[in-house]
């Protein structure tokens, strides 16, 4: 198996024909055709079910999918990365997180960065804490913002001194919204989207004792801006953190934290196996010396 050969598959898998991918790989079919079936030899199974017009993958060609994208990325990424090493500092930083206040002392900080070095980028990466710890620990991210508490045996974080508060999406027209703080005994049976994370649950179990069997739950999200949506058209409230979607007067939505106080704080979190690229060293570095003005903990 070589990095051409997964360019083909997943060439072929966008595709979903192989005629249509060999056009765009200026190759012939038979030549494209060859290479896949090598590649099924080579791994002993089946990659793809040949339709009359389409192809599909199989569970082993999901997979396979899966892992050429991961490998193509950073071996382009490592490309990249290599190209630009020189006395001026370039290139990528990459950095994945959920929905969080903490994403604003990041973008002070990015843009302090593109002042002193205008030739690096930083590309975002949004999912729920599962997706951002599996991307990480794929190398495809240098840094992830994480809630703490959280296990960081594999890795070296800096804490970063936002807080998350915990509240109730509602409109403005929702008989809660007069309240200035939600109970316990408000959610009971009232109709939430809550996040699709475990860990978020017991965060909400934690709270006062919630019990999530008296929780009208109307569906999940990994991320609120749909959700928000839903609840913007009346379907539903959301359990979620503040500051993340629009409760301005223009806005027909509002939020109201819950009591007590329920409120979560987060780090910034990197590989402590995995050497950071130079941009990657010199965010850290200029991140260390904005937290220092801001009272921020450091843990090596």
């Amino acid at each position: 198996m070589n990095l051409r050969v997964l360019r083909y598959f997943l060439a072929v898998v966008e595709e979903e024909s192989i005629t249509g991918a060999a056009d765009i790989l200026m190759i012939s079919q038979p030549t494209l055709s060859r290479q896949l079936k090598e590649l099924e030899d080579e791994l002993g199974k089946q990659l793809f079910i040949r339709g009359s017009r389409t192809i599909t993958l199989t569970p082993e060609g999901e997979l396979l999918r899966d892992r050429a994208q991961e490998i193509i990325e950073l071996t382009n990424r490592t490309s990249a990365e290599i190209s630009t090493m020189s006395d001026q500092i370039a290139g990528d930083i990459y950095i994945g997180a959920g929905e969080t206040h903490a994403m604003r002392i990041l973008g002070q900080v990015a843009n302090d960065l593109r002042e002193q070095y205008p030739r690096i980028r930083c590309n975002l990466f949004s999912g729920n804490a599962v997706s951002v710890s599996e991307q990480l620990d794929n190398g495809l991210l240098d840094f992830a913002i994480v809630s703490m508490p959280a296990d960081t045996s594999k890795y070296d974080y800096v804490e970063i001194p936002a807080t998350d508060i915990w509240g109730l999406l509602m409109r403005k027209d929702h008989p809660l919204a007069s309240h200035e703080a939600i109970t316990s005994s408000d959610l009971d049976r009232l109709p939430v989207f809550i996040s699709s994370q475990p860990k978020v649950s017991n965060e909400l179990s934690g709270w006062r004792g919630v019990d999530a069997e008296r929780l009208n739950i109307v569906g999940t999200y990994n991320l609120l801006y749909n959700a928000a949506m839903m609840v913007s058209e009346g379907f539903g409230n959301a359990l979620c953190f503040d500051r993340i979607v629009d409760t301005s007067a223009d806005s027909n939505l509002c939020f109201r934290p819950l009591t007590p106080r329920l409120s979560v704080r987060h780090a910034l979190i990197w590989k402590s196996s995995r050497p950071l690229s130079r941009p990657a060293v010199v965010f850290l570095d200029t991140l260390r010396t904005k937290l220092a003005t801001m009272g921020g903990t450091f843990s090596l």
